[in-house]
């Protein structure tokens, strides 16, 4: 198992996912993408969206490095609600207006097997995947570290930035939220694109709008 450039115990999701089915090239599989908050009803659900889109997921033009992208929460309080209002306003004003999903709790067991990155939108969600992290280890599982990204360390301001919730003020903060998951998004989808690229994948750089 090589090591990502980022720490050398890390997993590299370029280039292993389990979850993808055919190979974009013998070195690099399409990468699958969980987005983490807390009741899986506001950012999570957001950034999940906001990827769908920039990636053309489910569409004839879907991108090739992505195989599945899907969002929950560390916490079960919203579980079968759909998303915030909030939420779907924001992303339908942006021209995101066929997103369905509901909310659902982290499954450790199987999203941590089945997801290449799995990521989290501020530092308790951190703190609560590395705890659902520790508890898999000790019941025989291997250790997903490196699969654990703080969704700010893509987004070209600084690595601890923090997509906050948003849930209990008004829609100016879905407003933030929105610019946040789409830098990171597109910095998210760059990462997995130069990633690729280092492992012979030689396909366009998506640009999204």
């Amino acid at each position: 198992m090589e090591p990502d450039i980022y720490c050398d115990h890390y997993r590299d999701p370029a280039v292993m996912s389990p979850s993808a089915s055919s190979p974009v090239s013998a070195d690099v599989k399409p990468v699958s993408i969980l987005f983490v908050c807390l009741g899986n009803i506001c950012r999570s659900p957001m950034a999940e969206g906001v990827f769908r889109s920039l990636t053309n997921y489910s569409t004839p033009s879907q991108h090739p490095l992505i195989a599945r992208i899907d969002s929950c929460g560390t916490g079960a309080y919203h579980t079968n609600s759909q998303p915030d209002p909030r939420t779907l306003s924001v992303l339908a004003e942006h021209g995101i207006k066929d997103y369905r999903h509901k909310a659902r709790k982290l499954r450790a067991s199987k999203d941590f097997n089945e997801f290449d990155y799995v990521i989290g939108m501020d530092g308790e969600n951190m703190v609560d995947l590395e705890e659902a992290d520790r508890r898999e280890i000790a019941s025989g599982e291997e250790p997903i570290t490196g699969r654990l990204r703080l969704f700010g360390l893509f987004g070209s301001k600084n690595e601890d930035e923090e997509v906050g919730d948003p849930y209990y003020g008004g829609r100016d903060g879905f407003e933030v939220a929105y610019e946040q998951v789409v830098r990171c998004g597109k910095g998210l989808l760059e990462h997995i694109e130069e990633r690729a690229r280092t492992r012979g994948w030689k396909g366009e750089t998506q640009k999204a709008a």
